[in-house]
């Protein structure tokens, strides 16, 4: 919205994408400062018990009973706000990713409202969130892939071989579509520890902030060999708002959390990526630096398909942090160590932009 200014002499400097990324990164920190608290208050009212604990999982999350869920919803108004003030409103990318973020968001509120009313943790059916994942990514694909150049729409690129495209055509979208839910669904499956989500997508998403900026810039993208996508660099205003948003919503969430994040933050954080991804070309490297989630995930796959073959289990419990849990790892000793793992394969992922 300030970008409007630039049409004065006065107001110029608010064209630089920095500039505004900064502005960005600042405002959400600080609204999740100034309404992390209050809105942790109407949570723990209205939710009564808060958030249901797993009957199977490790004795120690009973001490967490009572703590409020749906922590998400200061990310995203932070995330939203930010975004509204300080993005180029006119920009299709922009539009593409708050919109994934925001029915992302609505489906896990959907779902974080009826464990709490109902006092389980079941929530809305899987098949159901997981349709309307798959409905949401696919339209977002479409979008973003509408808006590629048309040297880049419907094809895949590669992160260390840059000189290959794969055209994959329609059979794009579901990729796209994978990709997205995949995120999603990741992010939701490591929000199991207090602070252990929240962190690893702040490193991605500046992670990706990076990425956008230089793929949007065609200076960039000619001296290190990568695709040239036009206006994804305003991208890095939606990514410093999810770090100043998510920086301000792990002040509550530090252990001992005084509020979870819930579906509501973690499927719309992980749509969020999936949908960045996407629209600057580098859905593999999401792969990459979204390896924690990566994990995370496959240890559910695997522990689920083990255990239907063959009535035995490959973890002492899954997702995968819960299986060091049950190891005897204290809860802020794997939550660091996993902050530590996203950052490794975050400087990997930049790594790509060079590799020729």
């Amino acid at each position: 919205m300030l970008y409007l200014l630039t049409e004065y002499d006065f107001f110029n400097i608010f064209r630089y994408i920095t500039v505004r990324a900064g502005g960005a990164f600042l405002t959400a920190l600080i609204f999740g400062f100034m309404f992390g608290r209050p809105l942790i208050n109407i949570l723990r009212r209205r939710q009564g018990k808060g958030q249901p604990i797993r009957d199977d999982g490790p004795a120690s999350h009973f001490a967490k009973a009572g703590t409020p869920t749906m922590g998400g919803l200061l990310i995203l108004s932070a995330l939203l706000f930010s975004a509204l003030v300080w993005a180029r409103l006119d920009n299709p990318y922009v539009w593409i990713v708050l919109l994934v973020t925001i029915a992302f968001g609505m489906i896990g509120f959907a779902d974080d409202y009826a464990k709490v009313t109902k006092q389980n943790t079941k929530g809305v059916s899987g098949k159901v969130r997981f349709s309307l994942g798959l409905l949401i990514a696919a339209l977002a694909t479409y979008a973003a892939s509408s808006f590629h150049p048309d040297d880049l729409s419907f094809r895949l690129a590669f992160p260390v071989f840059k000189d290959l495209l794969l055209n994959m055509s329609w059979f794009f979208i579901p990729f796209g579509m994978i990709v997205i839910v995949g995120a999603a669904n990741a992010v939701n499956l490591t929000d199991g520890l207090d602070g252990l989500a929240i962190m690893p997508v702040i490193i991605a998403a500046g992670t990706f902030g990076i990425i956008a900026y230089v793929v949007g810039n065609f200076n960039y993208t000619d001296y290190l060999g990568v695709h040239f996508v036009p206006g994804t660099g305003e991208l890095l205003i939606i990514t410093a708002a999810i770090i100043g948003g998510g920086l301000g919503f792990l002040w509550y969430n530090a252990p001992p959390a005084a509020v979870f994040m819930g579906d509501t933050g973690s499927l719309a954080l992980g749509g969020a990526l999936g949908a960045i991804a996407v629209c600057i070309k580098h859905e593999l490297v999401l792969g990459i630096v979204g390896g924690l989630f990566v994990v995370e995930a496959l240890s559910v796959i695997i522990q689920v398909a083990y255990f239907k073959r063959t009535g035995k289990r490959v973890f002492l419990m899954a997702p995968i942090h819960h299986h060091f849990e049950k190891k005897g790892w204290a809860e802020p000793q794997i939550v660091i160590r996993f902050w530590i793992i996203s950052l490794i394969l975050a400087m990997i992922g930049l790594a790509t932009l060079k590799v020729r």
